[in-house]
């Protein structure tokens, strides 16, 4: 296996700097690929944090996992774990590069485009070639919860097959967006699942555990380790999931959180105008669970207030 020019020969474990460009100061950015190889061989996964930079649960994640012996200890196949894609909105505290542009919005990319083109440029083919599947870690951006959960594309058996392995409290399929690194590994051939769990900017300790034993429960089912994680005592499957929006400009005081249950027509926030002149009821459209909800007390009409997910079926571990 090589990656940026570097042979990583079966049965070692190593670190690649892989150069992205400058800062203004003149110091050279680098983003750090571990890879871990078994002496046997198997699948390649990547494990990725931070494409966005403000979404910390990610590469908390991502890092863990590294920290830990397990990987070191690989049965077969290998491990490429990417704790920070875009390291330039991570030292910022930005979701984005300092120019502005997602670079979940920027792939494939291109060398000569953009700073988020060019990181997204240096994943499309220095890293999406030589892997089998990954696993991305997200969090909710602009201060909205998501409670743990794995999404991937309907059409995608392979990352059905892995989101049913990783056995999040909560699953769901979920739309490509054009220009992610979900899209151009897809045109790869390659199958990238989603894990969303907590807020940007804040530790979610919850949602980083979910998502470690996610990520152990699938190296097992892979026969790359041994270690075997217990089942989650609930998960469940949603066959679809809509956003109740703001009626009103004002204060927003939500009265249910991500993970609880909530019936059709049942109160579960309300909008205050600052003067008391008006009070708006939000009401649940449909029966299911909250799959994510808005932290922020004021709102202007249309701004997103809970993602709710109705329910295809409900596992309980035996």
């Amino acid at each position: 296996m090589t990656i940026d020019g570097v042979s990583v020969p079966a049965g070692t474990e190593t670190i690649i700097e892989v150069e992205i460009a400058r800062l203004p100061s003149g110091t050279l950015i680098h983003m750090p690929v571990h890879v871990f190889r078994s002496e046997n061989p198997g699948p390649v996964v990547l494990l990725s944090g931070g494409l966005h930079g403000d979404e910390i649960n990610g590469i908390e994640i991502v890092r863990q996992m590294v920290a830990g012996k397990l990987l070191r200890n690989l049965k077969k196949g290998t491990v490429i774990a990417l704790p920070i894609i875009n390291v330039y909105g991570f030292i910022h505290f930005s979701r984005e590069v300092p120019d502005g542009k997602d670079v979940n919005r920027s792939f494939p990319g291109s060398p000569d485009g953009s700073l988020a083109a060019i990181v997204a440029h240096t994943i499309s083919h220095k890293i999406l070639p030589i892997i089998d599947f990954g696993i991305d870690f997200h969090t909710g951006g602009a201060s909205r919860t998501n409670y743990p959960q794995i999404r991937y594309s309907e059409s995608d058996e392979v990352g059905k097959k892995i989101a049913q392995s990783f056995k999040a409290p909560f699953t769901l399929t979920s739309g490509i967006i054009p220009g992610s690194l979900r899209a151009t590994a897809r045109d790869l051939g390659k199958s990238i699942i989603v894990f969303e769990g907590g807020e940007s900017l804040r530790f979610d300790e919850k949602a980083i555990s979910k998502a470690v034993k996610g990520i152990k429960r699938v190296l097992y089912d892979l026969g790359m380790t041994d270690k075997k994680m217990k089942d989650p005592a609930r998960m469940i499957h949603f066959n679809e999931a809509q956003w109740e929006r703001a009626d009103a400009s004002g204060l927003f005081i939500s009265y249910k959180q991500s993970g609880q249950k909530v019936k059709k027509g049942e109160l579960i926030g309300r909008i205050n105008n600052p003067h008391n002149s008006f009070s708006v009821k939000v009401i649940s459209p449909i029966s299911g669970y909250i799959i994510g909800h808005n932290n922020i007390p004021m709102v202007h009409r249309g701004d997103a207030l809970f993602h709710i997910g109705t329910v295809e079926k409900i596992q309980r571990r035996d």
